[in-house]
């Protein structure tokens, strides 16, 4: 089983997007779909998800108009209109809007070697019903700069690589501060970072520009540095490695200051089970071999830190979860690797390359 993947040959931001929503149109139009049922079972109405939807539209225009103008032309191509792009990449924040929760979510792993490139692996855990919203994107945001992700279908980026030897792994977060006053959606945080950084610390500077209304955490790596940008509308922190180059994040604040307004831990205290699980195994997530790392990431719950996540079929839509992909980070090369599924399904053999 292989993600489906996307290669861009448009290079103005408007003529990429109509490309990608002409070609992914079903899978687009899917995606909105699901989600919208994801917000109506949480308790949104229609209108509300429309004027959040035109909200974050507006504040992108203001931060990075680029980025609009690509929302307006996936649109375009897939025969939605702006607003509705908009909601798919803000889902995030209208989640936070809502106040929605659930016990699924994130694992990344980031270890510094004292000889060779960063070795990463993470685990993407999300609704079941949306398994078929992931894709695999390449395109060139300028001449010679190429940039693979990992993202939902309609979405500008998620978790993923660039030519210049800069990668990102995206976790969620919760902080009392996030707001239903909707700002910069933090996936196209991760898209501008994919494309114009080359640094970790550029990375941050371009996290810290944003003004946000939901909290993430996106963790920037190069083969010889790392950082968990912890991102919320209180501020902005980069988290570094330990002094091992060990890098371990879930869905909780690690940054002390942010910490103290921390939601998700308290709704959803697994992720401290699954940091826990993660410290406990760096010799695997040390490893060379990816294959190696991604079994050293495998627990289930109830026995277990809940890292590797199955759905309850009997649980409502919003609380079903499911780890749908485990991926790991190739800067040097510019690349990455994509299972799809948990740690629990691994072999050499089911690992595809982009």
């Amino acid at each position: 089983m292989t993600f489906p993947t996307f290669t861009s040959t448009q290079s103005g931001p408007h003529a990429r997007g109509k490309e990608l929503g002409t070609d992914r149109r079903r899978q687009i139009t899917g995606n909105l779909a699901g989600y919208t049922d994801l917000f109506t079972v949480a308790g949104a109405t229609g209108a509300q998800v429309r004027s959040w939807g035109e909200q974050a539209l507006d504040r992108t225009a203001i931060w990075a108009p680029w980025l609009a103008e690509e929302i307006i032309g996936i649109a375009a191509g897939a025969g939605l209109e702006p607003w509705q792009l908009a909601v798919v990449n803000a889902r995030t924040e209208i989640l936070a809007a809502i106040d929605a929760v659930g016990h699924g979510e994130c694992s990344t792993s980031v270890v510094l070697p004292a000889a060779g490139p960063a070795r990463t692996v993470q685990t993407w855990d999300w609704h079941d019903h949306l398994r078929d919203a992931p894709m695999l994107w390449e395109f060139e945001p300028r001449p010679g700069h190429v940039v693979r992700t990992f993202t939902e279908a309609g979405v500008l980026a998620k978790i993923g690589v660039n030519s210049a030897g800069l990668g990102v792994h995206f976790n969620i977060l919760r902080h009392d501060t996030d707001t239903a006053d909707l700002g910069v959606p933090v996936h196209l945080i991760a898209r501008r970072i994919l494309d114009e950084a080359t640094t970790v610390a550029e990375a941050a500077d371009i996290a810290r520009s944003a003004t946000v209304s939901a909290s993430t955490v996106i963790t920037a790596v190069t083969a010889s540095d790392a950082a968990s940008i912890e991102i919320s509308p209180a501020g902005v922190s980069a988290v570094p490695p330990d002094a091992d180059g060990v890098l371990m994040h879930c869905n909780h604040f690690l940054d002390q200051e942010l910490a103290a307004g921390e939601r998700h831990a308290t709704e959803r205290p697994g992720t401290y089970d699954r940091l826990r699980h993660l410290r406990d195994h760096v010799e695997g997530l040390s490893a060379e071999d990816l294959n190696g790392r991604a079994l050293a990431m495998l627990g289930h719950a109830p026995d277990d830190a809940p890292v590797c996540a199955h759905p309850d079929l009997t649980q409502p839509l919003n609380q079903r979860w499911e780890t749908l992909a485990t991926i790991g980070l190739d800067v040097s090369a510019g690349r990455m690797r994509v299972h799809q599924g948990g740690p629990c399904q691994v072999t050499e053999a089911t690992w595809q390359t982009f």
